[in-house]
């Protein structure tokens, strides 16, 4: 027994060496793995986030047609939800035509016809577009003739025709590359790194994709490549037919570093996966009600000047529907022939407003008829009517759309009116644009003379006002003849906005 113990324990002892000697003299083998490790602060950003729309026509329709209906089921999109006005839309053979407005859910309105027919089932689809700009930082150098490589999902058939692309899932869907070029793209960035030879490559169903070279080593920092062409950019995809609206569809964009070129051998240093996640647009809209609103006020105060001609206590007050000249003393005095009237307006309207003013008449005695626009002898004789005339201003004649100074009231009788910007300038005129007291008639319907004549409004803007208004100033005077009487005749304003 001792002695099987012992020849045993000389045995192993014996194999014990003669192993370390025959693993000692074993081949030296070196087993390198390639660490590929990840791309730092990885991003991926859409200018345009939103979701290129594609429907489907349901029926025939025929060319100058302006409404399209669409098909209810079976398709990226059942519904005019995220079809906006203005979005551009191609309808069957129809293409940049104009969304005019959505009607209701299945229809909306082009704003021109359609310039040939269109078939039922046809594709209607609009495009949504932008700028890509994939940024990241490296985590091991790029060595010189190294490569980035970009690769954007696609779809597996006609990913290069600038439609936007469909299919069941968003794994098998993409971007379409809408025939853009290496000059549409743009790499930037990285320590050291001095970029190259660019090559672009449509893909069909493995990916579009973007390699650039660096002739020199990228030694650290933050790299971008920016998908922006100056007429060109990727289409968005359209949504899979498995969509389901308001849940955005994530799609994933592979960026490589690599030592060599990825065609020709080169391995991958880094890598990383990033994501974006395409979603419908929304809609956000409002109707602002048009308004317009127009007001007449008297004047009451007794010290002030309006239109050059200072208020007193002896100045007529007006209301907004009165001017009560009173007894008028056939001697003219500025203080009890002059009165004034503030016109205010207030309008939304785009294209702005005009006011315009005219007067069923001339002052007739006791309302009778003054025909035609000038007396027929006299101051104040209208064939059988008695009237205080509209004033001629001076001799070179003022009338409702023509301004004169009106300076002489014992040659140049009768009635006119002036006008003054209070706030804003929308005053047709002034009264010292080029005299002393420029003065209009009213437009006088029995002459009878229009008030959409041109120049014959009293105030005017092209563009929407708040509080804009003007002092009409209002003047009267009288020869020494004048038949006794009531005189009156009747004033209107009209205000008018352009929306």
């Amino acid at each position: 027994m001792k002695k099987f113990l012992y020849r045993s324990i000389l045995f192993l002892f014996v194999f014990s060496q003669l192993s370390y000697l025959f693993l000692a003299e074993l081949p030296k083998i070196q087993l390198t793995a390639h660490a590929a490790g990840n791309l730092t602060s990885a991003s991926a950003t859409l200018s345009n986030s939103r979701l290129s729309f594609y429907g489907r026509v349901n029926g025939t329709h025929s060319a100058g047609d302006t409404t399209i209906a669409l098909d209810a089921s079976g398709n990226p999109d059942n519904s005019t939800n995220h079809l906006f006005p203005n979005d551009t839309v191609s309808v069957g053979p129809n293409g940049n035509f104009t969304v005019g407005s959505v009607i209701d859910s299945l229809n909306f309105a082009l704003s021109a016809g359609l310039t040939v027919g269109a078939s039922d089932q046809d594709a209607v689809y609009s495009t949504q577009s932008g700028a890509l700009a994939v940024t990241f930082t490296i985590t091991n150098d790029i060595p010189a003739n190294g490569y980035v490589l970009v690769t954007i999902p696609d779809p597996a058939a006609n990913g290069n025709d600038g439609a936007p692309d469909t299919a069941a899932t968003p794994d098998i869907n993409g971007f379409d590359l809408n025939s853009m070029a290496t000059s549409d793209i743009a790499t930037t960035g990285g320590t050291g790194c001095v970029w190259s030879t660019e090559t672009l490559t449509a893909g069909s169903g493995s990916g579009h994709k973007y390699k650039v070279l660096t002739t020199s080593a990228c030694t650290a920092g933050a790299i971008t490549v920016t998908f922006d062409g100056a007429s060109k950019d990727l289409v968005n995809p359209a949504p899979p037919t498995a969509h389901s609206q308001g849940t955005a569809d994530t799609y994933t964009i592979v960026v490589d570093t690599y030592d060599g070129d990825p065609d020709s051998g080169g391995q991958i240093i880094d890598y990383a996966n990033v994501k974006v996640a395409p979603i419908e647009g929304v809609l956000v809209s409002a109707t602002v009600d048009e308004s317009l609103s127009f007001t007449v006020a008297g004047i009451t105060a007794d010290s002030g000047s309006y239109c050059g001609v200072t208020r007193t206590a002896a100045t007529p007050d007006t209301t907004a529907y009165s001017i009560p000249w009173g007894t008028i003393p056939s001697v003219y005095a500025a203080a009890t022939h002059n009165t004034e009237q503030q016109l205010t307006v207030s309008t939304n309207a785009l294209s702005g407003y005009k006011v315009y003013i005219e007067e069923n008449d001339q002052m007739g005695r006791n309302g009778n008829v003054c025909t035609g626009a000038t007396p027929s002898a006299g101051d104040f004789t209208f064939s059988a009517g008695t009237c205080i005339r509209d004033t001629l201003c001076a001799a070179g004649a003022c009338s409702h759309t023509t301004s004169a100074d009106w300076t002489d009231m014992a040659t140049y009788v009768g009635f006119g009116y002036s006008l003054e910007d209070q706030s804003g300038t929308d005053a047709q005129f002034e009264y010292d644009d080029s005299g002393t007291w420029q003065a209009k008639t009213p437009a006088d319907q029995e002459a009878p003379e229009t008030r959409s004549d041109s120049n014959a409004e009293i105030m005017t803007s092209g563009v929407p006002v708040s509080g804009s208004s003007v002092f009409a100033c209002y003047r009267i005077a009288i020869g020494g003849t004048q038949p006794a009487g009531y005189y009156y005749n009747k004033i209107k304003y009209t205000a008018v906005a352009t929306f």
